[in-house]
């Protein structure tokens, strides 16, 4: 199989190479329009939104059952649809809908997980490998089912299961199932360097840097040199949200998800390698990254790598 860059002039593996080229001009033009706006950051493009989209697409993959991963586009459909990691996907999948309506030979989930690709590339990341081919699926009765303990919320991870450790253990129960060890769980959570969080979506709010539309380390620089305590208040009035943390300026927050991050000391060590070494994050998450998106397409995840 010949493989896809996201950038410009690579190979594409597909009958038509200029379809993959329009297609990611298309792509361009929505994270450059001015007129995307978000509520928590200014300075916004639907980067952050498009990655989140893919992210949670590909991450329903079970490595046991074969079940799930990058193809099909079940979230179009309910159940999927209304699961409450998923709440605000709708608006991805609508400011991709024209492109969709524009290259119709291109399925549904090989545009978005196209358009994460870009995104990321164009947010100064790494060139991730694209291979289409992924095909839509019909219905709801195709979304994935999940029969583990957190059924109820779909096969995405949460936020907090109530302690570190119990977090901890979610983590890996969750990411462990698409085939994913502790250094990779570390590195593709360099994500939520993207974007934000928002009330009326998720329950939380705000974005976790400074630089919410750059791929960098710079979330595991603010994780372990920052100062994060509880939430209690926002713009003057108690906080109604459920349990996040803020810095000493409000501005910025963690999940206690992200926090278990370096209250684990497994995979602290690997946050602090990426706080220091930009280079071993970029490559990792690259990596992690481009295998997340393969999943349910090229075959079942690959076996977890030995620790290093």
């Amino acid at each position: 199989a010949v493989w896809a860059s996201g950038r410009p002039g690579g190979a594409v593996a597909c009958r038509d190479r200029s379809d993959w080229a329009a297609i990611r001009k298309e792509i361009v033009k929505l994270l450059e329009d001015d007129r995307y706006v978000d509520s928590a950051y200014a300075g916004a493009t639907p980067g952050p939104l498009f990655v989140r989209l893919a992210w949670h697409s590909a991450g329903t993959f079970c490595a046991h059952t074969g079940t799930g991963g990058s193809g099909g586009a079940t979230m179009r459909f309910e159940p999927e649809l209304s699961w409450g990691a998923n709440a605000g996907l709708q608006y991805a999948q609508e400011l991709l809908e024209p492109i969709k309506k524009q290259f119709p030979g291109a399925s549904y989930s090989d545009i978005w997980i196209y358009a994460a690709i870009v995104a990321i590339e164009e947010m100064g990341g790494p060139r991730i490998p694209f291979t289409p081919g992924r095909v839509d699926k019909a219905g709801g009765a195709e979304c994935p089912v999940w029969q583990g303990e957190t059924h109820k919320d779909g096969r995405l991870p949460s936020a907090d299961m109530g302690a570190p450790e119990q977090t901890a253990a979610h983590l890996r129960y969750v990411f462990n199932r698409m085939g994913f060890d502790d250094r990779e769980i570390v590195a593709l959570s360099g994500a939520h360097g993207l974007g934000a969080c928002h009330p009326q979506r998720s329950g939380y709010w705000g974005p976790w840097t400074r630089a919410p539309t750059t791929v960098s380390n710079e979330y595991y620089r603010e994780l372990l040199e920052n100062t994060w305590t509880m939430k209690t208040t926002h713009k003057g009035k108690p906080w109604p949200g459920p349990k996040q943390y803020e810095d000493p300026t409000g501005e910025l927050m963690m999940l206690p998800s992200d926090l278990v991050l370096v209250q684990d000391p497994e995979f602290r060590k690997y946050a602090e390698l990426y706080a220091k070494d930009s280079d071993a994050f970029l490559k990792d998450f690259g990596a992690a990254v481009g295998k997340l998106f393969d999943l349910g397409h090229r075959g079942s995840a690959a076996p977890p790598r030995e620790k290093r």
